[in-house]
């Protein structure tokens, strides 16, 4: 306990300093081949991790760029597309509403066609029958007539009977 009660940390012996720096030296040899190198080598490794945690980060950036501008070209492609169609499906639209009116137009000009061609034949038919009913009511009458002059003339009476006879044989 002696020797601690001679020790002045503000005034050291050489025997102190020596030990001291010895010690010291010995201690920062040590670290720097034990501690240092490690140390050193584990932050480039940190560093190089961070540095491509970076860069894998900016080129995920650029890729979320790239597939944002991809959407958009895909939206307006489909955009686009879309116009197309509903263009299509007008103009489908029209070529099916003339189509329809053409082949109503054509139904119609058949339906009336063959109406035509059925009134046609009712007025041939109508007129035949009013010829016939004509004819026969003019054969009545020349009948009528014929018999109240034959039965004044007796020559006519003869003739008629002659006539008769030459059919009878025909």
């Amino acid at each position: 306990m002696i020797f601690l009660a001679d020790f002045s940390v503000i005034k050291p012996d050489f025997g102190l300093l020596f030990w001291t720096s010895f010690i010291f030296l010995l201690f920062w040899f040590l670290m720097s081949r034990f501690a240092f190198g490690p140390i050193t080598e584990s932050l480039k490794k940190r560093e190089s991790d961070i540095q491509d945690a970076l860069d894998e980060a900016k080129k995920a950036k650029e890729e979320m760029a790239a597939l944002n501008a991809r959407n958009e070209e895909l939206i307006k492609e489909a955009q686009v597309e879309r116009a197309n169609i509903l263009k299509e499906a007008k103009a489908a639209k029209e070529t099916i509403i003339a189509e329809a009116k053409t082949k109503a137009k054509d139904d119609a000009n058949r339906i009336v066609a063959t109406a035509r061609m059925e009134i046609e034949g009712q007025k041939k038919a109508a007129l035949l029958e009013v010829k016939n009913k004509v004819g026969q009511m003019a054969l009545d009458i020349a009948e009528k007539v014929i018999r109240k002059d034959l039965k004044a003339n007796p020559e006519q009476v003869g003739l008629v009977t002659k006539l008769v006879e030459e059919i009878k044989m025909n």
